[in-house]
C-alpha cells in the first residue's frame, strides 16, 4: 500500500528569497514575508546590524542568498 505524500503543503511556512520584494537579491523581503513582518523592518535591522557588527552581517546575507531557494 502506497500513501500519496505532498511533500510541499500549501499550508506551511517556507523561507524563501523574494521575487516581488526585492532589492538585491529578496533576502530581506523572503525573511519579512517567513516572520510576517514589514520588508522595511528586515533591512533596517539588517543595515543596523551590519554596521554595529562590523560588516560580519553581510557574510550572513549572502549565505542566505545562496542557500535559500528563490520563491516559485
Amino acid at each position: 500500500m502506497t500513501e500519496n505524500v505532498n511533500v510541499h503543503p500549501t499550508n506551511s511556512k517556507r523561507l524563501v528569497r523574494s521575487r516581488d520584494d526585492r532589492m538585491i537579491a529578496g533576502v530581506c523581503g523572503g525573511v519579512a514575508r517567513y516572520l510576517g513582518v514589514d520588508p522595511a523592518i528586515v533591512r533596517v535591522a539588517v543595515v543596523v546590524g551590519t554596521i554595529l557588527g562590523l560588516g560580519s552581517l553581510i557574510v550572513a546575507y549572502v549565505i542566505a542568498w545562496i542557500l535559500m531557494p528563490q520563491e516559485l
